[in-house]
């Protein structure tokens, strides 16, 4: 056998145990007369000594041509260690080496395999398999597998069944870009890769598997950004039978066991607000409620006086920052000069120092009196000693403007803590929204979506009025899951489609299966997905998604280790009936 322990589990208990291990070298110290290596695994690192009092001369040898990463076996007898380690959990104990066999050499590797270490991300990412090695990524990667091992239980424990659903299905015109997949065998024909397994889950319920849940990838072929990849984990499921308030309870269920089991943490209070209540209060329709700065909206105590740029504008809306009166002239200078960014959009910021004494100094002084000011403090909420920033503008846009320095300054004082969990739930969505340059609208969600009781009639007078039967879980200010109770008559679905823009027969082409499958006694059913990656990032405490995937893409949407995307050969061409033009 190559091992009888690992090394990560040798205590003083194993004093003069004769044990076997296998694993990595980690470092090599020389002293001479005596060699003392880490040899590491997934478990831990133990450290092997080999002294020429009592190893043979071959040993010593073979010791002193061991490099970084080799892989070795090692049998020995375990002993205490005269200059202990508290840092690591074998650190009282070492193995004097009496047989050592090379299994593989290493070439040194690009960077350390340290948790800190000398290699940029980029290199990392080309050799992501030696980055697996170092405890930080692998770590992550054993706490998503944690993740998941409970998503499984508690879902099953609660009655649902895990069904896997196709990879090769059909391109639909709904949503993001499809990664396509050409078909040998059924020329100038092509699969698309699931955006998500929607329309599969559905028929799932035709089907009466009453409860699914699915842990699956799903692939968008879309413009990426910084913490987006091109393939995804969803934790996809459906019921049937159910009304919104069903699906509510039993995910709030699955949240609250994943914060105790995974992190200890009790949560009681799921709270609901509307999608008009989070895009007023807060600017965007996944709020981070662990702090407060709400929004206060200012028209009515700003636009009475000679100040043109609150007067021309649509909404005139400020937020207090705690503690933030005492900064200077050049610290908010520069708060107006991050508004003002690109990724921003401002044109610029007014503001209000509420001093301790209770008194005020803004940029607009000439403007607004004392007695206004305080108008401003009451609205936002102020307390002495805080900062009122204030936007101006375009509704929608201002909003989320000032959504973005909420949240910037919320990071900068510190008030989104790792550790303090603050699950919300956002319902009402708007059904439809309004493409601004095509002046068409598209489902907010997917067309599948139910618009809420009694409201199926404004579809023909005011669809924008429209409302969704949908809901978003979002925690600490990241969506980590959304659904929907589903359209689950055939007539309706038909009056979604031709308000989306489908023709009958367009509709019948794309969605036929899905329209005959409701004739034949569907139930009444919807589902939630939760992003899997974001999920876990969250609970483990960080922001980047790539942290917790075994194999990431770069923010290029390439793989740099494989070297994916890349061209395929004439012959596959040719068998795919494809040509390309260069």
């Amino acid at each position: 056998m190559y091992r009888s322990h690992n090394c990560g589990e040798l205590r003083e208990a194993h004093q003069q145990v004769q044990v076997t291990l296998s694993g990595w070298v980690q470092t090599v110290r020389d002293k001479g007369f005596v060699i003392w290596a880490d040899l590491r695994d997934r478990y831990g690192i133990t450290q092997l000594i080999f002294d020429e009092e009592r190893s043979s001369k071959e040993i010593m040898e073979i010791a002193r041509s061991l490099g970084r990463e080799f892989v070795i076996q090692v049998k020995g007898t375990v002993i205490e260690r005269t200059s202990k380690n508290p840092n690591i959990p074998t650190g009282n104990v070492e193995v004097l080496v009496s047989e050592i066999k090379i299994l593989n050499k290493s070439l040194t590797p690009p960077f350390t395999i340290e948790d800190q270490t000398d290699g940029g991300e980029d290199i990392r990412m080309k050799f992501r398999y030696l980055d697996i090695r170092r405890n930080p990524v692998k770590n992550n990667l054993i706490f998503r597998h944690k993740v998941t091992m409970e998503v499984r239980k508690h879902l099953s424990d609660q009655g649902f069944i895990e069904v896997e659903t196709p990879y090769l299905i059909k391109s639909t015109p709904e949503g993001a870009r499809d990664f396509v997949v050409p078909s040998r065998m059924n020329e100038g024909q092509f699969y698309a890769l699931p955006q998500s397994p929607q329309t599969f889950k559905q028929l799932l319920m035709v089907g009466g598997m009453d409860k699914y849940f699915q842990i699956v990838k799903c692939f968008r072929d879309e413009d990426l950004r910084a913490d987006r990849q091109p393939e995804f984990t969803q934790i996809d499921c459906e019921m049937a039978f159910v009304e919104q308030e069903d699906i509510l309870n039993v995910f709030e269920g699955l949240t609250r066991h994943l914060l105790k089991a995974i992190k200890g943490v009790d949560v009681d209070k799921f709270p609901r607000m509307t999608y008009d209540e989070a895009m007023k209060k807060y600017g965007n329709d996944k709020p981070d409620i662990r702090f407060g700065m709400e929004f206060g909206e200012l028209n009515a105590c700003a636009q009475h006086k000679d100040f043109g740029i609150f007067n021309d504008a649509e909404l005139v809306v400020g937020i207090a920052i705690p503690g933030a009166a005492t900064y200077t002239r050049k610290e908010i200078d520069a708060l107006v000069d991050w508004v003002r960014r690109p990724q921003v959009g401002a044109k610029g910021m007014v503001y209000a120092k509420y001093n301790e004494d209770g008194s005020f100094k803004s940029s607009v002084d000439k403007f607004y009196d004392e007695e206004d000011l305080a108008k401003w403090a009451e609205t936002t909420k102020a307390k002495p000693g805080d900062l009122i920033c204030v936007l101006s503008g375009d509704a929608n846009k201002t909003r989320t403007q000032l959504s973005a320095l909420r949240m910037e300054m919320a990071e900068r004082l510190g008030l989104r803590k790792k550790d303090e969990f603050a699950p919300l739930w956002v319902i009402d969505f708007p059904l439809l929204e309004l493409d601004e340059e095509t002046g068409h609208y598209h489902a907010m969600h997917h067309p599948f979506t139910s618009p809420k009781p009694g409201q199926l009639e404004l579809l023909d007078t005011d669809p924008g009025a429209v409302k969704a039967n949908a809901y978003d879980l979002v925690l600490n200010g990241n969506e980590i899951g959304g659904g929907s109770i589903r359209i689950h008559d055939k007539q309706i679905q038909a009056t979604m489609f031709r308000h989306l823009g489908f023709s009958p027969e367009e509709a019948k082409a794309q969605f036929g299966f899905l329209m005959d499958a409701f004739q034949y006694g569907a139930p009444p059913h919807g589902g939630l997905a939760f992003g899997l990656d974001r999920l876990v990032a969250i609970l483990g405490g960080q922001e980047t998604i790539r942290d917790f995937i075994a194999f990431p893409k770069n923010n290029s949407g390439r793989d740099v280790m494989i070297d994916a995307p890349a061209p395929i050969d004439g012959t596959q061409l040719k068998e795919l009936h494809l040509k390309l033009d260069l």
